[in-house]
């Protein structure tokens, strides 16, 4: 069954590769762009109905990522551009959550071991490790226990 993460993480394994060159300009997009169409600030501002210090502050804001998505969608449409807002992990999501998954079985397994011991009772390897593999797909299947440490 494809779960609603497979399906997230097919998108950004597809986005990935255009990560490095969607790398935001140093002086940012937002100048980069008015530049390159040979827009002056005072020409963009008019264009987004605010003064032309509000377009150099924007400017300037932007590659310190002090500006808000609000702002910059306004520069976009000001620009005939596009706003696009996505979060890309930087590991698939499954991957994340399967890792979240064997720390959180490691702690319960390392604390009824320690108990076992004290009694000293032993686990046979083989099933030590069939019964992890099927507390990890336990708590894949309800991440949202692993996020509460």
């Amino acid at each position: 069954m494809v779960t609603p993460r497979d399906q997230l993480d097919k998108r950004f394994a597809e986005l990935r590769p255009f990560l490095a060159r969607a790398a935001r300009p140093a002086r940012g997009w937002v100048r980069a762009i008015r530049e390159a169409l040979g827009m002056t600030t005072a020409q963009m501002a008019a264009r987004m109905g605010v003064t032309q210090p509000r377009v150099v502050e924007l400017e300037k804001s932007e590659p310190t990522g002090g500006v808000t998505l609000q702002s910059l969608e306004r520069a976009a449409e000001a620009l005939g551009c596009q706003l696009v807002y996505v979060l890309v992990p930087r590991q698939p999501l499954t991957q994340t959550v399967r890792a979240r998954a064997i720390r959180a079985a490691d702690k319960q397994f390392a604390a009824i071991e320690q108990t076992m011991r004290l009694e000293d009772q032993t686990v046979d390897p083989k099933k030590r490790r069939v019964a992890h593999e099927r507390l990890v797909t336990e708590l894949m299947q309800k991440p949202a226990r692993l996020w509460d440490s």
